[in-house]
């Protein structure tokens, strides 16, 4: 989607080359260059790394580096678990090259030539809106398929017939929202605070506001900011005076750490709804999470749900990277399996050109009988406009953790 952080992703490490084994499957490696001006190319080559020719080149954007990259890291991870299970079961190889766009516009579509020369065939990105906004209408123009794992804004899809979304639009996480609230009834009084430079901010109020009033959720303070803005006790001392019991952020999880810190330190503790960009806000460094106890929010994934596909999943990702995957990583891994599934019912093969594979999974992916069964959804399917259709669930953060809801 579309994300911010104060935590740089540690790509000290970036110059490594490991082999991970594919059982089955001869090996998959994984090799991570240093950045550069083009960005952080990385590639998962399948055969023993000698896939040319016989693997399907799915390219990958987002944000490795720079403020966003909790997201863009993420999604990475979790593509490349998918990777390394698709390609050990045999039959549809895929080889994946991952670009750093920095969360830029200018630097995505560099990313996004990067990858058209290298023969790119599909395009699994890119991970935020404003480098999406950049680069989808290069996909379209040029026919190569695109999956966004977490871009949320509708302008990424609108008018592009060969790009869908993974994760919720924001019309319908605005909407879900305020249904979620209202059907829990875990608010009288609300306020919203939300960033007003922000599209994505933006469209989940619109609609959130709207939804709320029909639900009969009663808004007493909407209160707004810019990117810049660092002190909130403003709209803070609004809500409160207002009496708002309920606070609703349709934010990124750094502004939103402030407003958790400034409001303790006025001592106003209303509860806080939060959409998915404040999913990763207990990995942001120096951020007390105490702060956070009882934020809850919409989400597609919980990493705590007892299924066994999703415990896989959780217990690999750890495995491999040391943290609890969020819902970003669940993003990417479902991405891959999306593609793989639609690539398999639609017989798309390594020989096919971009624009022929394009062709077909379009065709796929807005038939009437066709599903994917994901970490973040069960049943998902996609409209002709590109929006998935798939049910939120509730969550809350408890003991530093995030704890299902439902």
């Amino acid at each position: 989607m579309k994300k911010y952080r104060f935590q740089l992703v540690a790509l000290a490490l970036i110059v490594s080359i490991f082999t991970l084994a594919a059982c089955g499957g001869g090996t998959v490696t994984t090799t991570t260059a240093a950045p550069t001006d083009s960005g952080a190319e990385t590639t998962a080559p399948a055969d023993n790394g000698d896939a040319e020719g016989k693997a399907i080149k799915i390219g990958g954007i987002g944000p490795l580096t720079g403020a966003a990259a909790v997201y863009g890291t993420a999604v990475y991870n979790g593509s490349k678990i998918a990777l390394e299970e698709i390609n050990a079961l045999g039959d549809l190889q895929f080889e994946l090259n991952f670009q750093d766009d920095e969360h830029d516009g200018e630097k995505a579509v560099n990313a996004y030539n990067t990858l058209k020369d290298w023969g790119m065939q599909i395009l699994n990105g890119t991970v935020t809106t404003t480098p999406a906004n950049s680069v989808t209408p290069e996909s379209f123009a040029d026919r190569i398929f695109a999956l966004t794992p977490s871009a949320s804004s509708p302008t990424v899809v609108e008018g592009k017939d060969n790009v869908f979304q993974l994760c919720f639009s924001d019309d319908n996480q605005g909407i879900a929202a305020a249904q979620y609230i209202a059907d829990k009834n875990l608010g009288e009084k609300i306020a919203i605070i939300y960033n007003n430079a922000d599209a994505y901010s933006t469209g989940i109020y619109e609609k959130f506001a709207s939804e709320a009033t029909a639900k009969g959720l009663e808004i007493v303070s909407t209160t707004t900011f810019t990117d810049d803005t660092n002190d909130f006790n403003v709209q803070l001392t609004e809500a409160k005076n207002a009496g708002a019991d309920l606070l609703f952020l349709p934010i990124y999880y750094q502004p939103a750490s402030l407003i958790l810190s400034q409001s303790k330190a006025m001592e106003y503790s209303p509860k806080i709804f939060g959409v998915d960009g404040m999913d990763g806000i207990l990995t942001l460094e120096n951020f007390d999470t105490t702060l956070a106890e009882g934020v809850m929010l919409l989400t597609p994934f919980v990493a705590d749900a007892k299924d066994e596909r999703t415990k896989a999943f959780v217990s690999k990702y750890q495995e491999q990277f040391n943290e609890i995957p969020n819902q970003f990583a669940a993003d990417g891994y479902d991405v891959m399996y999306a593609l793989y599934e639609a690539s398999k019912k639609a017989g798309v093969t390594a020989e096919m050109t971009a624009e022929e594979i394009n062709d077909k999974l379009i065709e796929v992916f807005t038939s009437a009988d066709f599903s994917v069964d994901g970490l973040t959804g069960a049943a998902m399917t996609w409209s002709e406009s590109g929006e998935v259709s798939k049910q939120p669930k509730g969550m809350v953060i408890e003991d530093g953790a995030y704890v299902g809801m439902d």
